[in-house]
């Protein structure tokens, strides 16, 4: 018999109204939006008249999670940036060159005076004028050399050190270089998405592509020439004393002080003094590094003046916390230990060398470590992006009416029953788009034309068996029963195999093709609910109301 139990049909239906309710921003899109920004405006720098008539204009306890369009239906700015790694390779061996000579100068009588010679990029070559005292020179200069941090270059060192003649060539290792690239790559993404995300743009695509380069799509960017003017920005890096910590948002400063929160401690906020000590205008460099118990750590290192200043105010607050401010939040407020002279020093914690290298690219933050050459730059208006949202709007909306025709007319009320569920299906599927925050492209909305398509074949295969079991003079209420449980596995079969093909898609594939896969496999997830529970729900409790002898499929 029929029969489908009370919770289950309470969990179905509540499945369907959550679907729905995710899903509803969507029908007010303008408006939602307009909320969700009033709502960022106001978090970020306090309410406005304005700002809270716009975040009311849509009610605070509904969903507000939107649909994003991707830059082929809302416009915005395509760059694809080439980093240039090299420049970094350079930075590193002209920062070494006043260690290395500080380090022979006690020296000079074994190996003579020392000078700098043009080199080759990525390297440092020095001269000697003894070459005698080669083996002395180049032992001291091996002595500068420090562990590679990385996973795959651990035990290695980060220089080569080697001697040509009367001279001294340093290089970076090839696990340096490695570990080297893959920072300056993290630090170069970090950069851009914390630059682009000060504009308030929602959504923006900021992914490594290859070796070295990076691509960025931005929508709601009137062109590429100011998305270049936003990344060529600089973050605000401050070194600043620290009064107090507290857990109370509103904690009145005093003058002279501010508060703010701290980046990865939920609730913690610091009453700091506003005038900094150093800014990170004069920070030259942070690495991660290791303490002197081979815990990870990371050092950093100023320029003359910022180690002056920094020095001077180390000696003078010993004990105290000093808070390292980016962007206007704490992200970290070591205590001075001792005297720190020579403008570098070391950030001790309980870190893993995860943590301590994602700190220091927080740290490097406030600059780009390498130029970047654009290689591809594209700006798409608002005007292409409407007429794709039209004209994917006026495919959907055909497939759908014909759909919704062949059913009705093939299967009669069953088929009204499959079109409701069809229905539901769209809207579930925009509910599941709306909670995980996906960007809905041109590829995607072809992927949701295609599921409208889909979404009725598991119907197709029901009706059909239920067809083929009243042949066999069965009564209705077990045609559809068996209708059911028979077409069950062919269900499962068939759309196993196109879901294999959307996570394929999706993890092989990337942008448009990533956007075409969301939108198949959340399709495909929908419809199968929707025919197999949903339809199966509507038959059952009509055939509870209605005891019809006989039925026509």
């Amino acid at each position: 018999m029929l029969q489908i139990d009370l919770w289950k049909r309470v969990l179905i239906w509540a499945l369907v109204v959550a679907g729905l309710v995710l899903a509803s921003p969507n029908l007010f899109y303008s408006r939602v939006e307009q909320h969700n920004d009033a709502v960022k405006a106001i978090e970020a720098s306090g309410a406005s008249p304005e700002r809270e008539a716009q975040a009311a204009a849509w009610p605070s306890w509904m969903p507000s999670n939107l649909v994003n369009l991707g830059l082929d239906l809302r416009g915005g700015a395509h760059l694809l940036a080439e980093v240039k790694v090299a420049d970094v390779y350079k930075a590193r061996m002209d920062a070494l060159w006043p260690d290395l000579r500080d380090v022979l100068r006690p020296e000079r009588e074994t190996v003579g005076t020392v000078r700098l010679q043009p080199s080759q990029p990525g390297e440092l070559r020095v001269r000697i004028s003894n070459p005698e005292g080669m083996t002395r020179a180049l032992e001291l200069v091996r002595g500068l050399a420090q562990p590679v941090v990385s996973l795959t270059g651990a035990g290695t060192s980060d220089i080569e050190v080697a001697g040509q003649g009367s001279d001294i060539v340093v290089t970076l290792s090839e696990a340096e270089q490695r570990a080297t690239d893959e920072r300056t790559m993290q630090q170069s993404l970090e950069i851009i998405r914390r630059r682009i995300d000060e504009v308030g743009t929602r959504e923006p695509t900021i992914q490594r592509q290859g070796a070295d380069r990076i691509l960025i799509q931005v929508p709601g960017v009137g062109s590429a020439a100011e998305l270049k003017d936003i990344i060529g920005t600089t973050a605000q890096l401050t070194f600043q004393p620290v009064v107090s910590r507290t857990s109370d948002a509103e904690t009145s400063a005093g003058v002279g002080n501010e508060v703010l929160p701290s980046l990865d401690e939920q609730g913690t906020y610091y009453v700091l003094e506003s005038a900094p000590v150093v800014t990170g205008e004069e920070l030259v460099d942070a690495q991660p590094s290791f303490d002197q118990n081979g815990r990870p750590a990371v050092s950093f290192r100023f320029n003359p003046s910022g180690a002056r200043k920094f020095g001077d105010y180390t000696a003078a607050n010993i004990g105290n916390p000093f808070a390292i401010v980016l962007d206007e939040e704490v992200i970290s407020a070591p205590v001075i230990q001792s005297h720190i002279a020579g403008g570098s020093g070391i950030i001790t914690g309980n870190f893993t060398v995860e943590e301590a290298t994602n700190l220091a690219v927080l740290l490097r933050a406030g600059a780009l470590p390498a130029g970047m050459d654009f290689l591809e730059e594209r700006t798409i208006g608002p005007e292409l992006g409407q007429d794709s949202i039209e004209a994917g709007k006026l495919a959907t909306g055909v497939a759908f009416a014909l759909v919704l025709a062949f059913m009705f007319f093939t299967y009669g009320l069953f088929g009204v029953f499959a079109n409701v569920a069809l229905i539901l299906n769209i809207g579930l599927m925009f509910g599941m788009l709306s909670l995980i925050g996906a960007t809905l492209t041109l590829p995607g909305i072809a992927g949701i034309v295609l599921t409208v398509g889909m979404a009725v074949d598991a119907n197709v295969l029901i009706f059909e068996r239920i067809r083929e079991e009243l042949k066999t003079a069965r009564g209705p209420a077990r045609a559809i029963e068996l209708g059911y449980e028979k077409a069950l596995s062919a269900i499962v079969d068939a759309n196993l195999t196109t879901i294999i093909t959307a996570v394929i898609l999706y993890v092989m594939g990337s942008g448009p093709v990533r956007g075409f896969a969301i939108t198949l496999g959340l399709g495909i997830v929908t419809s199968v609910f929707t025919a197999i529970w949903v339809t199966r729900l509507m038959i059952v409790i009509w055939f509870e109301r209605r005891r019809p002898r006989t039925i026509e499929v």
